[in-house]
């Protein structure tokens, strides 16, 4: 938005046992697989007996120990051991499927003061337009015109409703940490156009819309404002 307003082989076949190797090497590789598969076989008891016993005295058999037996067998057979790791790692799944569940409703939360707040959305778009004519003086080199959207101070009232529906609509650190830039880099540009400082005037603008853009992204509102 700052930039709108201010227009500027065979991977499955080692060579030594390609399909076109003589009888004597299929011969060898068929007993090597034998004895590849009889050491799954005995790793896969091996986990099962580990997964199954128990410290106390009596064994416990949860459903847990049980599917994670019979999983990790299958994947055994198959050879995947990325897989195995990432069997082992079902607590944590859980644990990112809870907040993945917890984001949702925090989004259906947001959208929701969203939709019922038009006249903070109001607000939000007078800021756009404002925006967009003090970017289109500077970028002319025109500060006078610039100096009479801004004003001399923020006491201005499009600013001070901007920053209503700031409060308003921000819930995460973030967000409330770019309000803040927009705020400053705002208060820097006033000073700068007073100053009739044109390039300062041109870092500060850049700064502020920057922040507001980064703003509405976070907020979720750069589709429902115009200009953006």
């Amino acid at each position: 938005m700052a930039a709108a307003f201010l227009s500027t082989a065979n991977p499955f076949f080692p060579s030594s046992l390609s399909p076109s190797t003589s009888s004597s090497s299929s011969s060898s590789l068929g007993l090597a697989l034998v004895h590849l598969n009889n050491q799954n076989v005995q790793r896969r008891r091996t986990l099962c007996k580990a997964f199954n016993e128990s410290p106390l005295p009596t064994p416990v058999l949860t459903k847990r120990g049980i599917a994670l037996c019979f999983i990790t067998s299958l994947v055994l057979a198959a050879g995947n051991g990325n897989a195995i790791a990432a069997i082992l790692e079902a607590d944590d799944d859980e644990e990112l499927l809870e907040k993945v569940k917890q984001d949702r409703k925090k989004r259906l939360e947001r959208q929701g003061v969203i939709s019922s707040s038009s006249k903070e959305k109001g607000y939000l778009q007078d800021l756009v337009y404002k925006l967009s004519q003090i970017g289109q003086a500077i970028d002319n080199n025109d500060l006078t015109a610039a100096s009479s959207v801004l004003g001399g101070s923020t006491d201005k009232e499009w600013l001070k409703n901007a920053n209503v529906a700031f409060n308003k609509l921000s819930y995460s650190p973030e967000e409330k940490t770019q309000i803040e830039t927009f705020n400053s880099s705002l208060a820097s540009l006033i000073s700068s156009v007073t100053k009739n400082d044109v390039e300062s005037s041109k870092v500060a603008f850049v700064e502020s819309a920057s922040a507001f853009e980064k703003w509405t992204t976070l907020t979720g509102l750069t589709g429902q404002l115009k200009g953006l």
